[in-house]
């Protein structure tokens, strides 16, 4: 049994499920299931109806559509979606979408009435439905929101304004505007706008996936996301992708960094950055971004001489879209700078130096200078590029000139600018594999470096209540790992430090970082669902969630699939064990509360981890 909606006027909550008659072209029809009234609508049958007035109606159980035909017209209903299309190619959308309740379907009478001009009266005084083909309707029910901006028939080929006008009042509670851009056929499509100013200008970018006849829609929500008002106009899109790039001209001279930035006039999914050598046809890819993105290439010597630079955008369809490749002239000059220390920076732990140039070498040397003697000391010389980890010894202290020299294949020599430090090279220890508030659980590596040679080295446990301390690892070579493993007796905070004792039996110690021990089991990220079904598993919740807030179901579901490795690692509480239901990996307080999970931090150059919140 098919039975519709109709907006009731005045107070039709007034009329009882029992006390709602039906008429007919002036004909009391004894409808089954009978007319009835609820959250301020009246349900009648509409097969019955649809019949009386010469029309047929017809369900197709597959693709749970109702279509109404009389004579020429045509009225296309889907149950729980709002869309509605009209006779002659129109569309609409209805604040009460056909649903199924029980073994019967309802849709919306007002709106079907409009769509056949059938005249349809609310009657307060005797809770009356009348329908009557034999009075033409005056009029269709007024617009709360309308599409403004496009056409209906319009096609779509380049980028569209989306606007709505408040035909009547505000709308009461409005939150948020959503535009949909549906397919006519299925009732779905994608969110291609959304924002809480209702008559603020979006733009409608052409997808090439979504080609041909289509609906634009515009839905108006209150902030819990109820339906309040919406619009519907057909289009035809017709997309004529173009990209084009600024951030270079044709023929510009490059002496340093160009940052491209690509124009795309469609919904692209990804851009390539490309740049061409013409003489030989190689090409290097610099790299691929978002298309509303921008790169940064820093062109190298090896790339002085003309270029061409090309930026392609690619479709969720995979296919390509070239700009026109802009030449170029690269005239970059030599570049090369040290790397991990800062001018006239103090240099009192270890640091770790590097070289970046723009041009290719085979040796690189990093000098300590005497800026007073002139005076060099090369602490490392390697093939090709490498960084050094520098621990200045007591000889080194005072005021210095750190530089890089680099030696390309035919022998010359290149040198950075020299960095000025102040160099605190006084005996020093430092520990190399623990940082602060980091959890010790199970065999902890336990390694020291010093700037000084070192007869013994000791690790110890500090109660930072007492200043009490206890060697837990250790022995007579320096540069050792050592292994604690931590007993249940162990648990609790603590500081852990190293103690380090020189050849003349002076004593180093390190900063005495705070740790907590948990010698108990530790649990680790367990999987949400068997790996197979976890595609279906995170569609069905994402295209729920886009339902809600219009964000892209497919950029959910990938996402997810990277935090979690398709469900197989979801954090969960490394004390209990409690499960997250995390997919995201985000940190703070859910619904559920939090879980306590790993999170990496970086100590004296090492990384290591600590316990950090993640929501529930």
């Amino acid at each position: 049994m098919l039975v519709f909606a109709l907006s009731t006027g005045t107070n039709p909550g007034a009329a009882s499920a029992a006390g709602v008659r039906l008429v007919i072209n002036g004909q009391r029809i004894n409808a089954a299931p009978a007319p009835f009234v609820e959250n301020g609508r009246t349900l009648a049958p509409l097969r019955l109806i649809a019949e009386k007035l010469g029309a047929t109606v017809d369900w197709n159980n597959d693709t749970r559509t109702v279509t109404v035909t009389r004579g020429d017209q045509l009225v296309v209903m889907r149950i729980d979606n709002r869309l509605v299309n009209l006779p002659f190619g129109g569309a609409t959308i209805t604040d009460v979408p056909p649903r199924i309740y029980g073994s019967s379907t309802y849709v919306p009478l007002r709106l079907f009435a409009t769509a056949l001009g059938v005249s349809v009266a609310w009657d307060q005084a005797t809770s009356t439905v009348k329908v009557d083909s034999r009075v033409p309707m005056t009029g269709a029910p007024p617009k709360v929101v309308a599409i403004t901006s496009v056409l209906p028939g319009q096609v779509v080929r380049e980028p569209t304004t989306m606007q709505l006008a408040l035909v009547a009042n505000h709308p009461a509670g409005a939150a948020e505007v959503r535009y949909q851009l549906l397919d006519p056929a299925t009732g779905k499509g994608p969110v291609v706008g959304r924002g809480t100013d209702l008559t603020a200008a979006y733009t409608l970018l052409p997808d090439p996936f979504y080609k041909g006849p289509r609906v634009l829609t515009a839905a108006v929500y209150d902030q819990n996301g109820k339906f309040l008002a919406g619009d519907a106009v057909p289009v035809v899109m017709a997309p004529a992708p173009k990209v084009t790039v600024a951030g270079v001209t044709p023929d510009q001279k490059l002496t340093g960094a160009a940052t491209l930035t690509p124009a795309v006039n469609f919904q692209a999914t990804y851009v390539k950055y490309e740049v061409t050598d013409p003489a030989t046809g190689a090409t290097t890819v610099l790299g691929q971004g978002d298309p509303q993105g921008r790169l940064t290439w820093t062109p190298q010597m090896t790339d002085i001489g003309n270029r061409t630079i090309r930026v392609t955008a690619y479709d969720r369809l995979g296919q390509a879209y070239p700009a026109a490749p802009v030449p170029v002239t690269v005239e970059v000059q030599r570049q090369l700078a040290l790397t991990g220390v800062k001018a006239n920076a103090t240099v009192d732990r270890p640091v770790t130096l590097g070289v970046a140039a723009n041009f290719p070498f085979s040796k690189v040397q990093y000098v300590l200078r005497d800026p007073a003697t002139g005076a060099e000391e090369v602490l490392l010389q390697r093939d090709g590029w490498g960084t050094y980890r520098w621990f200045a010894v007591p000889g080194q202290t005072g005021r210095r000139e750190v530089l890089g020299v680099l030696i390309d294949a035919q022998g010359n020599i290149f040198s950075t600018e020299a960095v000025p430090v102040e160099v605190k090279g006084d005996p020093k220890i430092s520990l190399a594999t623990v940082g602060p508030n980091q959890v010790l659980n199970g065999a902890v590596p336990l390694k020291a470096e010093a700037n000084v040679p070192l007869a013994q080295v000791e690790f110890q446990l500090v109660n930072p209540r007492t200043d009490a301390a206890r060697a837990v690892a250790g022995g007579t070579d320096a540069l050792a790992t050592y292994t604690w493993t931590p007993v249940k007796t162990d648990d609790g905070n603590w500081q852990l430090r190293a103690m380090g004792v020189t050849a003349g039996g002076d004593r180093l110690y390190t900063d005495a970082v705070p740790v907590r021990v948990f010698a108990g089991t530790l649990y680790g990220p367990k999987p949400i669902i068997e790996k197979p079904k976890f595609l279906d598993f995170t569609s069905d919740l994402a295209v729920s969630t886009m339902q809600k807030t219009g964000m892209s179901a497919a950029l959910q579901v990938a996402q997810a699939i990277l935090e979690t490795g398709w469900g197989q690692s979801s954090p969960v509480d490394k004390y209990t064990g409690q499960m997250s239901n995390n997919l995201f990996g985000i940190k703070g307080s859910g619904s559920a509360g939090s879980v306590t999970s790993n999170t990496w931090e970086e100590y004296n150059g090492v990384s290591y981890r600590i316990d950090a919140a993640f929501r529930a």
